[in-house]
C-alpha cells in the first residue's frame, strides 16, 4: 500500500473543491457588501421621498444579490454562512420601506427572491424605519399621515409576534420583533404628545374666536 500516493490523491481532490468554495465565498462577500450599501442608500432616499433614486439603488442591490446566488448555487455551506441572509434581509427592508412609505402593494418574498426568514426580519426593520418618517410627518404637522404609518407598524408587529419558532429557523426574528415593539411604543408616545398639543392649540384658537 502506497500511503504517500493515497494522501497525495486526497490533496489533489480537495484542492479544486476548496478553491471553488473559496472563490464562491469571496464573490458572495463582495456582492453582499455592495448590496447592503445600495440598500442603505435606498432607504435614505425613501426617507427623503426620492423614490425613483430608491428604485435605482434597489435594482442595483438586486443585481449584486443575483451574482451572489449564482456563486453559491453549488455550495450550500457557503450559502448558509450568514452574510447572504443579512444582505437579503437588508434587501427586503429596502423594498418594504419603499412600499410602506410610497403606499405601494407589498412585494412578496418570492417576487424579490428572498427567503422567508430574511423577508420577515426585513419587514420588522422596515416597520422600524417608519419611525423616522413618522417623526418627519409630526414636524410637518401631517398628523393623519403619522397615524397611518403607526398603524402600519402596529400591523407588522401584530403579525410578527405570532411567528413563534426557534431563532435558528427564523434568523433571530424574535429579537428583531422585540426591538420593533420598543420603537412602536416610543413612536406612539411622540404621536400622542403631538395630538394632545394639536387639540390644545385648537381649543385655544376656538376660545379666542369665542372671546373675540
Amino acid at each position: 500500500m502506497d500511503r504517500r500516493a493515497e494522501i497525495a490523491e486526497i490533496r489533489d481532490l480537495a484542492r479544486p473543491v476548496l478553491d471553488a468554495k473559496h472563490q464562491a465565498r469571496e464573490i458572495t462577500l463582495g456582492a453582499c457588501r455592495l448590496a447592503i450599501q445600495c440598500c442603505a442608500a435606498a432607504i435614505r432616499a425613501v426617507q427623503r421621498e426620492e423614490f425613483e433614486r430608491a428604485e435605482e439603488l434597489i435594482g442595483e442591490a438586486g443585481d449584486h444579490l443575483a451574482r451572489a446566488d449564482v456563486a453559491v448555487a453549488e455550495h450550500r455551506d457557503v450559502r448558509h454562512g450568514g452574510y447572504l441572509h443579512d444582505a437579503k434581509k437588508e434587501f427586503a427592508e429596502a423594498n418594504l420601506t419603499l412600499a410602506f412609505v410610497r403606499g405601494d402593494p407589498m412585494p412578496s418574498a418570492a417576487a424579490i427572491g428572498v427567503e422567508l426568514p430574511a423577508y420577515l426580519n426585513g419587514m420588522a426593520e422596515a416597520a422600524s424605519e417608519l419611525r423616522r418618517h413618522t417623526l418627519d410627518c409630526l414636524r410637518a404637522d401631517r398628523l393623519s399621515r403619522a397615524e397611518e404609518l403607526l398603524a402600519v407598524m402596529d400591523e407588522v408587529y401584530a403579525l410578527l409576534v405570532t411567528v413563534d419558532y426557534p431563532d435558528a429557523i427564523t434568523g433571530g426574528l424574535r429579537r428583531t420583533t422585540d426591538a420593533l415593539r420598543a420603537v412602536i411604543e416610543r413612536t406612539r408616545g411622540d404621536l400622542t404628545n403631538a395630538l394632545v398639543a394639536q387639540r390644545l392649540r385648537e381649543a385655544i384658537d376656538q376660545s379666542r374666536i369665542v372671546d373675540g
